[in-house]
């Protein structure tokens, strides 16, 4: 591999002086340096003691997200294929449904790093310093919580908003107080709530007559048992509607283009762990959040409460985009705490409110959006107290 190496260098050497400092093009250096970063990892690495021997840096952390993601990406891509053309009653093999579903997500994703990617050389041209690689995971995670169906120019208005409102006014990468993908996604939610809120969701199917895409929507599974009134039979219900417990691991329903599967998310979470990038203890805490409060609504459930009071509590954990969210959201080391007690907490209590919100207020079945976002104001303070917790411990052992 190391002709490959070899020829890509020389590819990136040749032009270089028109971007440093100086050159004609000097003021998208920033933008060369963010393509040849995407090629390159950087070699240095401490070797010797005592020094901390680890290659982790911001680069090498971001690429890593970017391969976990690849489970979600290419299940959400099958996914909405296959509902693409179940809805348009084509064939669901394989191949033609992953091809309909690349046809249907590419454009999401393109727009989504196109105009981001605006957005992030503009402030690094101005701020005179590289585009953060951060915003390859940005790009990316945005248009996996929206739906197949979301108009592009509001792929455009969201991602802007993200970037600059939930990124750059803050300082950029690493100083942001809220998740950028996240903020992109709330302020579509509540900007455009035809095309992203309520309780139906969306399938791009394909108009027989005059080939053009349309939108297809039915009840999600968190609003299904919303129609239907019985207090003691919600798995009853959703399994009626073709929502049994494996369907929701599985993920093979419509929804958001990535938070469908469970299962991804937990083989993206398992990876995340695994290379030190995602912290087990908020994936547990948001585990253990979502399971007690779930219990807990059960002990209060009646013939006079909403449905999904008495509901299995290991439903939510598969239901919606919990998953994804826990996986790939609530771990996100700028917004989270970084202490360990304070990272139970946090996760705990994103769990605990992802479940009241979906329960208790039917117009927000997806909770886990709003529940990490809150928890991400939160984060600062829980840092602060744990830390000032561990200072009035050792202030007596001086």
């Amino acid at each position: 591999m190391g002709w490959i190496e070899k020829n890509l260098r020389k590819i990136f050497d040749v032009p270089r002086k028109h971007f440093e400092s100086g050159g004609r093009l000097e003021k998208l250096g920033p933008l060369f340096e963010a393509i040849e970063d995407v090629f390159f990892f950087p070699a240095e690495a401490t070797k010797n003691r005592p020094l901390v021997r680890d290659s982790l840096d911001l680069k090498r952390f971001m690429s890593s997200v970017l391969v976990a993601l690849i489970p979600p990406l290419l299940f959400g891509i099958y996914n909405t294929g296959y509902h693409s053309r179940l809805a348009s009653e084509m064939s669901t093999a394989f191949i033609p449904s992953f091809t309909t579903g690349l046809g249907t997500v590419l454009p999401i994703i393109l727009v989504s790093y196109a105009v981001g990617l605006f957005w992030e050389l503009l402030f690094a041209a101005i701020r005179k310093h590289p585009i953060s690689e951060g915003f390859l995971v940005t790009g990316l995670l945005f248009p996996l919580t929206l739906p197949p169906t979301i108009p592009l120019w509001q792929v455009a208005v969201g991602i802007t908003f993200g970037v600059v409102i939930g990124k750059e006014v803050f300082g950029g990468t690493g100083r942001n107080l809220f998740n950028p993908a996240l903020t992109a996604r709330a302020f579509v939610f509540f900007a455009y709530p035809a095309q992203l809120s309520g309780n139906a969701v969306w399938v791009a199917a394909k108009q027989k007559a005059a080939g053009a895409v349309d939108a297809v929507t039915g009840p999600t599974p968190l609003a299904v048992t919303e129609l239907q009134a019985p207090f003691n039979s919600i798995q009853e219900i959703l399994t009626d509607q073709g929502y049994t417990f494996a369907t929701l691991f599985w993920g093979q329903y419509p929804g958001t283009i990535g938070g469908t599967s469970a299962l991804c998310s937990l083989l993206g979470a398992g990876l995340l762990i695994l290379l030190g990038i995602a912290s087990y203890r908020t994936i547990l805490g948001a585990v253990a959040g979502l399971l007690a409060t779930g219990f807990l609504l059960n002990l209060a459930a009646s013939p006079d409460t909403l449905p999904w009071f008495s509901v299995n509590p290991f439903y939510h954990l598969v239901a919606g985009g919990f998953a994804f969210g826990a996986a790939y959201m609530a771990t996100d080391p700028v917004t989270a705490p970084g202490t360990d007690r304070a990272k139970w907490i946090y996760g705990f209590l994103i769990g605990a409110l992802t479940v009241l919100i979906r329960v208790v207020n039917p117009a927000f079945p997806e909770g886990v959006m709003l529940a990490i976002l809150f928890m991400n104001m939160f984060a600062p303070l829980l840092e602060y107290t744990e830390i000032r917790l561990r200072v009035k411990k050792r202030i007596p052992h001086v």
